[in-house]
């Protein structure tokens, strides 16, 4: 016989709170999805200008004046990224050689994110800043509130929620991070040529697939704090 419910030492046969945590996954999986959809259709659009994604993030960097920022090749698909720490923009094999609109669209976001930087964009600087506590929260967090659950302490298990919460927060911040980034890098890609005004359309699209797993991710994120306050909260009711 199944019993449903959640509560310290109950040993129920389901946890009611997992359809948030199944909720969260099947978010991920319907961006991811449609993430690779979008890129896989609109890699085999070349572009107007014929231009790399390589080619296009070294213009969008000399035209700002951006002299110390390198634009380096790294191995995987999707695997691009804007590295401050050692200032280089890092375009994946998909990305850095293909003149595709999703190349052209992937390596102008990543500058996008130099541009964020260079001109003191106040959502990144917070990002940056979380990026220690971040860590930390998203290690130990769901495991100091287990051990607390076990053991029956309340504030250790709550101790456990503050700390998760720190990579709960960097989710929600890195949300206007990539979309202003997306935002400057379809502005560049028009204003500076090197897409048609059909093809900003379509890296446009490109773009918010990709922004969708950000948004996808937080969601997860979220879900899984509520999961655990619920789960705290009713266990601490339980044991008074």
């Amino acid at each position: 016989m199944y019993r449903y419910g959640y509560g310290y030492g109950r040993g129920y046969a389901f946890d009611a709170t997992y359809i948030l945590v199944l909720i969260g996954a099947l978010l991920c999986i319907i961006a991811s999805a449609m993430v690779k959809s979008t890129y896989k259709k609109y890699a085999k659009v070349r572009s107007m200008s014929g231009m790399t994604g390589a080619q296009v993030a070294t213009e969008i960097l000399r035209r700002n004046g951006i002299n110390d920022v390198s634009v380096v090749h790294v191995p995987g698909e999707l695997s691009d990224h804007y590295d401050p720490r050692h200032h280089s923009v890092n375009l994946s094999d998909s990305t850095f050689n293909s003149s595709s609109v999703a190349a052209v669209a992937v390596a102008a976001h990543e500058c996008g994110h130099v541009m964020q930087h260079y001109k003191g964009y106040i959502p990144i600087k917070i990002r940056s800043a979380l990026v220690p506590a971040a860590n930390i929260g998203s290690k130990i967090g769901l495991p100091i509130v287990i051990l607390g659950i076990i053991i029956g302490m309340t504030p250790l298990a709550k101790i456990g929620i503050i700390v998760f919460s720190l990579a709960v927060a960097f989710q929600l911040v890195t949300l206007p991070v990539e979309f202003d980034a997306s935002h400057r890098a379809l502005v560049m890609l028009g204003d500076y040529g090197f897409l048609a005004d059909d093809e900003v359309n379509q890296s446009r699209k490109v773009l918010n697939a990709a922004a969708l797993t950000y948004v996808a991710a937080a969601a997860s994120s979220i879900l899984q704090l509520l999961r655990l306050l619920m789960i705290v909260n009713n266990g601490d009711r339980n044991r008074r």
